[in-house]
């Protein structure tokens, strides 16, 4: 427990004191794309300002990422956290959460580990249960990692959202701390609107799918989104979410040095912006290395943000997201010292079997071998 002015006691706040980013070394970039789909660099840079993504090989996961985001997190922070939580759309199993086999993964046997699937606002919603466990005295450490494979779920053909996602994955380590100090994360606003499940789905898979007669069709086993209506949805979501938030913490829009939105395309953020009223330079961006990478796509923009000493201690931060369900959230903080996050590029060798994740396809008798998303090239360190 904190003291506060008046005397009394406050719960502990969650305290940023660990960052790190991963992404895959395979590169698909806008040439690749429009070799085999009918586009070309300036149609998709024009409509998403994204000029590259990085996607998974074949047989490599979403718990794969996020081990070694989480490694590096932990690196750079402590070697022991009380919980783990994964914020995921893309798990490695939908039976059992991936979050435990991280943790084993990591060497933390024994600490709490879960997942939270709220798609894009996943990080965002990832924070507050952080922050809750820390105030709740469940946890004082806590590692927190967005991560996503998107490239398996999304069809390779599909123009509309091939040319978007990507896979990547960012952690951060949260400490029990004091609401005033740098780095405490607070003022969450956070919501959902369920009516509008339809406008971003992945049909098959769960359930409802399962409990009906025959299989899926290849429509259904991949990623949809209805693009005009998320657009409406999310710049208006995100801006009202990020207002809520603002005046929670008695904070002027003049008061934000960086706003820090959900990655989903160039078009969207700049339009969240102007509705703020935010100059666009005030944006941290890093879309346009990676592409759309979900719930790791805010922490990938914070340690992309920090490596190149973007950010410095005492800046004000707005982190704010908007995903399906429909889901959104926002959340202030200020920047603490923290080290240097690692090169979110710097390969090391795979930290997976790949044999132990190969196509089976005798499990899979009614559907297709699965294609590699491009063959792309690949990053050095």
């Amino acid at each position: 427990m904190s003291p506060t002015a008046a005397g009394s006691y406050a719960p502990p706040a969650a305290v940023l004191c660990g960052l790190a980013g991963w992404v895959p070394s395979r590169v698909v970039t806008n040439e690749h794309l429009a070799r085999r789909l009918d586009t070309d660099d300036a149609w998709i840079r024009t409509r998403t300002g994204i000029r590259r993504r990085h996607v998974v090989d074949p047989g490599e996961s979403t718990s794969d990422l996020a081990v070694e985001a989480g490694r590096r997190a932990l690196a750079a922070a402590t070697d022991r956290v009380d919980a783990v939580v994964v914020a995921t759309t893309t798990p490695d199993h939908s039976c059992p959460a991936t979050a435990p086999a991280v943790a084993a993964r990591l060497g933390l046997p024994g600490a709490a580990a879960f997942d939270i699937s709220a798609v894009c606002t996943g990080f965002v919603y990832g924070l507050a249960s952080a922050a809750g466990l820390i105030a709740a005295g469940v946890a004082e450490r806590v590692l927190l990692i967005g991560a996503e494979t998107y490239s398996t779920i999304v069809d390779p053909l599909d123009r509309a959202n091939a040319i978007i996602f990507g896979d990547g994955a960012g952690a951060v380590v949260l400490r029990a701390g004091h609401l005033d100090e740098p780095g405490a994360v607070g003022h969450f606003d956070l919501g959902s609107d369920g009516a509008h499940e339809d406008l971003i789905t992945v049909a098959a898979g769960g359930s409802r799918q399962r409990s009906r007669p025959g299989e899926p069709s290849r429509q259904d086993r991949h990623f949809a989104m209805r693009g005009k209506e998320v657009y409406r949805h999310a710049v208006t979501r995100m801006a009202e979410s990020a207002r809520v938030t603002l005046s929670r913490a008695g904070w002027k829009i003049d008061d934000v040095d960086h706003f820090v939105p959900h990655q989903a395309n160039l078009r969207i953020l700049h339009s969240v912006a102007d509705d703020l009223g935010l100059p666009r330079e005030r944006c941290v961006t890093h879309v346009e290395s990676v592409g759309n990478t979900g719930a790791a796509s805010i922490p990938l923009a914070l340690a992309d943000a920090a490596g190149r000493q973007a950010l410095r201690p005492g800046d004000r931060l707005l982190l704010t997201a908007f995903g399906g369900g429909l889901t959104w959230g926002s959340c202030l903080l200020t920047w603490p010292t923290l080290p240097a996050p690692a090169h979110l590029y710097d390969q090391r060798p795979h930290l997976h079997d790949q044999q132990s994740h190969s196509y089976d396809r005798q499990s899979h008798p009614n559907d297709e071998p699965p294609r590699p998303y491009d063959q792309g090239e690949r990053t050095t360190s």
